[in-house]
């Protein structure tokens, strides 16, 4: 019975952090750029359940020999192991403003890989993101909403001296006398990227590589993949479930309840 506790404790607990990821995703449903989590749910490993048992020989000795009995699996729960997110392209939205920027991604060599605009937070470390919403600071250098400055391809911030330039679709900025490439970095699995907040990821990058083909909208902002019909739709789902294992652990401690105040009262 105290099996059956947990089990119904721990379908509970996954879909509270179902419902998390999923109010999340909505939350987000306007960011420009912003990569949808999907949870992915485990089972516990299965145990083997066996009855064990004797069987008794009818001679003069009365010798017992081992009867064991296999009954079957028995699962004891689920578990979000982890947060994936979705790095499906998003849809492209007109803006016509020269700082707004979309990585539009066609091919990439490897199953996972994704592409990503590299900035520099705080700290002066790398980072990178898929929101080009961005815009000229004081000091004329590109940054992001947050401050963040965008860097090129040697790692330096990218100056532009102010919002007139023009970016072409290799990823080059285009101003007077000079071309600035823009540092377009590539995660070959970008599943072990891990989000920072702020629309910003922290892992492994590296350069474009050979057999990476993509294009620089300049005046677009790439949405966020976020499905919100869908995301409601699952949101309820697991409202049910949820509810669901919530009248199984009370049922069980309907039961309990009784075996402690029932089951042994002398009459």
């Amino acid at each position: 019975m105290l099996r059956g506790f947990y089990t119904a404790a721990s379908g509970m607990i996954a879909q509270q952090r179902q419902q998390e990821a999923l109010s999340n995703n909505i939350a987000n449903a306007n960011t420009p750029g912003f990569k949808a989590d999907r949870a992915a749910v485990r089972a516990f490993p299965e145990m083997l359940m066996e009855r064990m048992g004797t069987k008794s020989i009818p001679v003069t000795r009365g010798l017992n020999i081992p009867a064991n009995k296999m009954i079957g699996a028995l699962n004891t729960g689920v578990y979000v192991q982890e947060a994936v997110p979705d790095y499906s392209q998003g849809d492209l939205k007109e803006t016509g403003l020269s700082t707004d920027l979309a990585i539009v991604q066609d091919a990439v060599p490897d199953k996972n890989g994704a592409l990503f605009f590299t900035v520099q937070n705080e700290n002066g470390e790398a980072r990178y993101t898929r929101n080009g919403n961005f815009t000229v600071d004081s000091a004329g250098f590109l940054v992001t909403n947050q401050g963040y400055r965008v860097l090129d391809t040697a790692g330096n911030p990218v100056e532009t001296g102010g919002m007139e330039f023009q970016v072409a679709d290799n990823g080059t900025i285009e101003l007077q006398g000079r071309n600035i490439p823009l540092g377009i970095a590539y995660a070959r699995d970008a599943n072990q990227l891990a989000k920072e907040g702020n629309d910003l990821f922290r892992g492994e990058a590296e350069a474009v590589p050979a057999g990476a083909t993509f294009a620089i909208h300049q005046g677009a902002l790439e949405q966020s993949n976020v499905d919100a019909m869908q995301s409601m739709t699952q949101m309820m789902e697991s409202y049910r479930v949820y509810e669901t294992n919530q009248r199984v652990l009370k049922a069980y401690d309907e039961s309990m309840g009784k075996a402690v105040s029932e089951i042994g009262r002398i009459g």
